[in-house]
């Protein structure tokens, strides 16, 4: 009698050597397969992906070695995915065909030669003598006795005991014992059918066959756990060999980080210094690629910089100097200049008639222009010492509201101003440089707003906040960004002006002095809003070799 049977691999088919079996066939399993490992590196390599997507780095250093770190890990991954399933399908068919080879030739040998009608004994010995083979595997023999009833016979001492026909799945059972059609292609009425099964967490192996010409039926079962096992050591020694390949692609990365990056941090501190006004830094170049190239154009931008730097202060130096100079020389022959227009302006009050009525308006008007000239040209030196970095504080203990008092008085506007102010409010500031703020402040929403000019002091934690609120028609938007520049005039949307446009300006350069600020806005209920800020006690911006007077002043 002749065993027929084929065996199927994934997507390929294995046929055994030329004897009467055909080919053998692997029906779809009935349980889960042997665990995937190349599943689950796949998983974690996904979940790894997931959350490095969703971090931010800003490091680039940081970024390099993830750079890295990951193509290393893709790499790594790749080549042990591919390794895993390789050896895992290599060991597992190298153990299935040995198993489902001796199960071949222990069914054509032993099984094969009983009688059509045997004995549970003769069953029982034969299936004996098959699980005793070199594969180690039970064997259960079914045939049909002489009366027609079911007989049995297993390998009772065999590796795997208690092997009975609920273990095998029914569908093998039932392509096992199918007759299959006679063709060209198909010269066996029965196949050898095999199956991978999970049972318990163990892989096991099942095969069936049944003996041509009528004989019994034969199934196997072969435990697969030590190929599991060493399918596991390969996972355990792939997954640690990529856990390597991964802390040698970070230390290569952080090696190829910091030879990448030291330049760009040597640039980095060369313009953090060239920003800070060093402008002699330049960085040592070495070598040809492309950071070497970026540093040769630092150098050249840096020397560049240096060149209009040093012309544009030496040109404003000279012009500096040219307006202390000029304001310097003007002064000698404007206080000339200014006596006599005193005394000229002491007849035309005295009304003596000793002034031609005919010249009296020019008389006025010299007195006037000599005035103004005489402010411009003091408005001129404030400018060139806070230029140069002369302008110094004189501190004082003062009342802010007697103050404010002493200002509005000085220059006849108490009927125009208003003032909102609690006395003993006290702060430590220049009296002088204060004086000035306020003057040009309140001069200019009395001269470009209107009266009444409302003038309120309110306290805000450390700071005083003075506000000068006019009654006019505000400042356009336009004009609010350089309402503080030197020398501007909003003429076009302003009355004319007497003032020569560095009022505000010194107002402000004064306010900086005492690390303060001026603000201006317009109010929701009409007109112009100037906001001083002052600090409360300006004592620490003192400093040991600062002069105690200050000389200039502003208006």
């Amino acid at each position: 009698m002749r065993a027929a049977a084929a065996r199927q691999g994934r997507g390929r088919t294995v046929v055994a050597d030329p004897d009467p079996y055909g080919p053998r066939r692997r029906l779809p399993a009935g349980h889960a397969s042997v665990s995937d490992r190349q599943g689950g590196f796949r998983g974690w390599s996904a979940a790894r992906r997931a959350v490095s997507s969703g971090l931010r780095f800003t490091s680039l250093r940081l970024r390099l070695v993830v750079v890295f770190g990951l193509v290393a890990l893709t790499a790594a991954v790749s080549a042990s995915g591919i390794a895993y399933w390789l050896n895992r399908e290599a060991v597992l068919t190298r153990a299935q065909d040995a198993a489902l080879d001796d199960f071949e030739r222990a069914m054509q040998s032993h099984a094969g030669t009983l009688p059509v009608h045997p004995t549970e004994g003769q069953l029982a010995y034969a299936a004996r003598q098959m699980g005793d083979g070199g594969q180690r595997f039970s064997v259960l023999l079914i045939a049909e006795g002489k009366n027609g009833e079911t007989v049995q016979g297993s390998s009772g001492e065999s590796a795997l005991d208690g092997f009975t026909l609920r273990d095998v799945p029914a569908s093998l059972r039932k392509a096992v014992t199918e007759k299959q059609e006679l063709t060209s292609g198909n010269k066996n009425e029965y196949h050898l059918y095999w199956q991978r099964v999970v049972d318990g967490g163990t892989p096991y192996l099942v095969g069936g066959a049944k003996v041509i010409g009528g004989g019994p039926t034969g199934y196997m079962l072969k435990s697969l756990e030590p190929e599991a096992k060493d399918l596991n050591s390969l996972a355990w020694s792939l997954g640690i060999a990529t856990g390597l390949a991964l802390i040698g692609s970070a230390l290569l990365a952080q090696a190829a980080a910091t030879t990448v990056l030291k330049p760009v941090q040597r640039l980095g501190v060369a313009a953090r210094r060239l920003g800070e006004g060093k402008l002699d830094t330049r960085l040592r170049v070495s070598g040809t690629d492309e950071l070497a190239d970026l540093s040769r154009t630092f150098n050249r931008a840096a020397e560049s910089l240096e060149k209009q730097v040093a012309d544009m202060s030496s040109r404003d130096e000279a012009s500096r100097r040219f307006v202390a100079d000029m304001s310097h020389e003007l002064r000698t022959p404007l206080t000339a200049i200014t006596a006599v227009t005193e005394v000229l302006e002491e007849e035309l009050d005295a009304e003596t008639g000793s002034v031609d009525p005919m010249i009296e308006p020019a008389v006025r008007l010299v007195v006037s222009e000599t005035r103004r000239l005489n402010d411009l040209v003091e408005n001129l030196m404030e400018v060139t010492r806070f230029d140069a970095g002369t302008a110094r504080l004189v501190l004082d203990d003062v009342d802010i509201a007697d103050q404010i008092t002493a200002c509005i008085d000085a220059r006849a506007w108490l009927d125009a101003v208003d003032l909102d102010a609690e006395r003993g409010i006290m702060a430590r500031l220049d009296p002088r440089r204060l004086d000035v703020i306020l003057a040009n402040l309140i001069g200019n929403a009395l001269k470009h707003g209107g009266s009444p000019v409302r003038v309120s002091v309110r306290e805000d934690a450390d700071d005083l906040l003075i506000e000068v609120r006019d009654n006019g028609p505000g400042i356009p938007e336009d004009v609010l960004p350089h309402v503080f520049d030197r020398f501007y005039k909003a003429s076009a949307s302003r009355p004319r002006s007497e003032g020569s446009g560095l009022g505000l300006s010194i107002a402000l350069e004064n306010a900086h002095i005492h690390d303060g600020e001026i603000t201006a806005a317009n109010s929701p209920k009409g007109g112009a809003v100037f906001t001083l800020r002052l600090p409360r006690d300006t004592s620490p911006l003192i400093t040991e070799d600062q002069p105690k007077t200050a000389e200039g002043t502003g208006g």
